[in-house]
């Protein structure tokens, strides 16, 4: 659903949880005194506001703009300020107000000086231009509104029929009257004094829901001046069906209300309509075929079932034999939170050992996944950039080669391409994360007994040359679904281009199933125990393109990974869980929620990486190892250190 003039679709339910009805309600920023913009008129009209106020005073015959006698000037005319740019934007958008929409916008003229002389001029002005003013000849013109000195009820019919007014709540309008009303506007510190922090006093509220229900039930959308501002203020207002958010900050106020529909989220809340795609151009070279976040598809019927796990083998010094590692990339506390919320409640909440790591590359305060997933994987820092190679280019053995070394079969399992950053840390070595060729010749060391995830394109368009499938398929079984995981003899390479695909309703469960088959797997593979790396890519992906959305659906199908991994855990008895991320990324901010229905609204305030510190969860023997706060550093060096015990 596209609108030039910020108008979004929150859709609403009856009952929790239920999608049972839908209503749209545009959002309409009004630009408050808009004269005292840097940039008058131009200003508000680039944020594309519904409505556009200017207080005008009759002065020695002419119609100046300003909110005192005082500031008025001849530089500062009505006609120069706002009719002359309508007048041009109509004649090059084709006789409406926005090239890329047909929705109205509104002007607003505060009467300032005496009513019937002013208003009386006003209308000799606009009557020059009727294709660009008046409605009656042109159905894409500006809506005239009169606020101020208004003149009474009874004398609404003296003046042109294209012109409406601002309407009082209290109020007792004929219909006819009522039909040249076109919103309702009130003094907010006349009902309130809510300074815009917190919540309002619930009698406060009472009496200005009481305005908003008068003008609703008059058909008339409702506007509050005097109002404070701020994000807990717009939407406060937006929740209470405030049609019209008065704003002295159109750029502040429209960022906020920008792509809305990705800073909201409900399971069972459908977005029918909802075109297009939300997508991103930062992701890396090796992850650039990824098609983005379908509007439509960013939407569940249902949430998942959490897994509440025994803790009969939670912590202590008992055996382990398996090692289970799953990272969420892009992960940050504020994912987590938004994603327990809507779903109330996470299987990742169900462990009890907790603690925080911090992740700052060698080489900059804010890590790249490389460097992020290179330590993970190793236990030592590295550069951005860099795959599980120091800055001289020595290759650091990561868990994989440690548990390799020992014996164990190791696994590495991506809801993402396999040659991205996070997965190759587990398998490569490289000073350059886009050297793909070189990383994925690795595999034909041997040192992984199973890689799962997308990115044919890797193996299949080389720069050097080399048939690597056709090497790879005498040492592996190289399949392209995760159903054949389960069938295969030997090592196996599952590139399954479904992997590379945002997580929706229709393939919620496809990491938790190759997490499962991949268990499966490498249990048969050896005697000795197993290590398993799964990494939920896509969380990542959300963050880049701020969409709150996409987050919380891939944060729930990474959620289902790691009920699986608990599952096998306590069925098992000797398998270490470990649940964290590279990195968090988006700055993602949650400002407003509903804990009854699952609503939860959040901001970001990057589109790229942040050093935020990140929760480490931990399950099975040895999991109490892992709470405190540390160095990323730390984990790989933990689990080293629990299995050799």
């Amino acid at each position: 659903m596209k609108s030039g003039l910020l108008k979004y679709t929150l859709l609403l339910v009856l009952a929790a949880g239920v999608a049972t009805a839908r209503a749209e309600r545009p959002i309409l920023i009004h630009s408050h005194n808009d004269y005292a913009r840097c940039v008058p008129f131009y200003e508000a009209y680039a944020q594309h506001v519904a409505s556009i106020e200017a207080d005008v005073y009759l002065h020695d015959g002419q119609l100046l703009v300003g909110h005192d006698p005082e500031d008025l000037s001849p530089d500062l005319s009505f006609e120069a300020l706002y009719v002359e740019p309508l007048v041009t934007l109509f004649a090059r958008n084709g006789g409406r107000a926005w090239r890329d929409s047909e929705e109205p916008l509104q002007l607003m003229i505060e009467l300032k000086s005496e009513t019937a002389p002013t208003l009386r001029a006003v209308t000799a002005l606009l009557d020059r231009w009727p294709e660009v003013f008046d409605v009656r000849r042109n159905p894409q013109a500006v809506r005239i509104a009169i606020t101020g000195r208004v003149p009474s009820p009874e004398e609404f019919a003296a003046y042109p029929a294209y012109v409406q007014f601002d309407g009082a709540w209290d109020a007792d309008y004929t219909p006819e009257q009522l039909k040249r009303v076109a919103l309702v506007s009130a003094n907010f510190r006349n009902f309130s004094h809510w300074n815009g922090k917190g919540s309002l006093i619930p009698a406060e509220l009472t009496r200005v829901r009481e305005v908003i229900d008068r003008a609703h039930a008059w058909g008339k959308p409702v506007r509050f001046w005097n109002a404070p501002e701020g994000t807990t203020t717009y939407y406060t207002f937006y929740n209470l069906g405030i049609d019209y958010i008065n704003t002295d900050r159109p750029e502040a106020c429209a960022a906020f209300f920008h792509d809305f529909g990705n800073k909201n989220f409900r399971i069972g809340e459908y977005r029918e309509g909802e075109e297009g795609v939300t997508g991103t151009k930062r992701l890396d070279k090796t992850t650039r075929d990824f098609s983005g976040f379908q509007n439509d598809k960013l939407q569940l019927s249902k949430g998942i079932e959490v897994y509440t796990p025994s803790h009969l083998n939670d912590g202590g010094e008992g055996r382990i034999r398996n090692v289970i590692f799953l990272i969420g990339d892009g992960m940050g506390l504020s994912q987590i939170q938004a994603a327990a919320c809507a779903n109330r409640g996470l299987t990742t909440f169900q462990m009890k050992y907790l603690g925080l790591q911090s992740n700052y590359a060698l080489d900059a305060f804010t890590t790249d996944s490389a460097a992020a997933g290179s330590t993970l994987a190793t236990g030592e820092r590295h550069a951005n950039r860099h795959i599980s190679m120091s800055v001289e280019g020595d290759p650091l053995p990561s868990l994989s080669d440690y548990f390799h070394e020992r014996g164990y079969s190791v696994g590495v399992l991506t809801l993402g391409n396999v040659v991205d950053a996070t997965p190759t840390a587990f398998y490569g070595h490289s000073v350059e994360r886009d050297n793909s060729d070189e990383l994925t010749r690795a595999l034909l060391d041997g040192r992984i007994d199973l890689l799962c995830g997308s990115g044919i394109r890797q193996f299949t368009e080389r720069e050097d040359g080399l048939d690597l499938i056709g090497k790879l398929s005498k040492s592996y079984d190289f399949i392209r679904s995760i159903d054949g995981i389960g069938d295969a003899k030997g090592r196996v390479i599952c590139i399954d281009e479904r992997m590379d695909e945002a997580a929706e309703e229709s393939n919620l469960t496809l990491l938790a199933d190759a997490t499962r088959a991949s268990i499966a797997r490498l249990q048969a593979r050896s005697d000795k125990g197993f290590f398993l790396m799964v990494e939920g890519a896509k969380i990542d992906y959300a963050g880049h393109s701020c969409c709150l959305p996409g987050s919380i659906i891939e944060m729930l199908s990474f959620d289902l990974a790691v009920a699986e991994a608990l599952k096998f855990a306590d069925t098992n008895g000797e398998t270490l869980v470990v649940v964290t991320a590279d990195h968090e990324t988006g700055g993602l901010v949650l400002i407003d929620g509903d804990e009854a229905s699952g609503r939860i609204m959040g901001l970001y305030v990057s589109d790229d990486h942040t050093p935020s510190m990140i929760p480490v969860f931990a399950y099975g023997p040895g999991a109490d190892r892992f709470t405190g706060i540390y160095p990323n550093t730390e984990i790989a060096r933990r689990i080293r250190a629990l299995t050799n015990r």
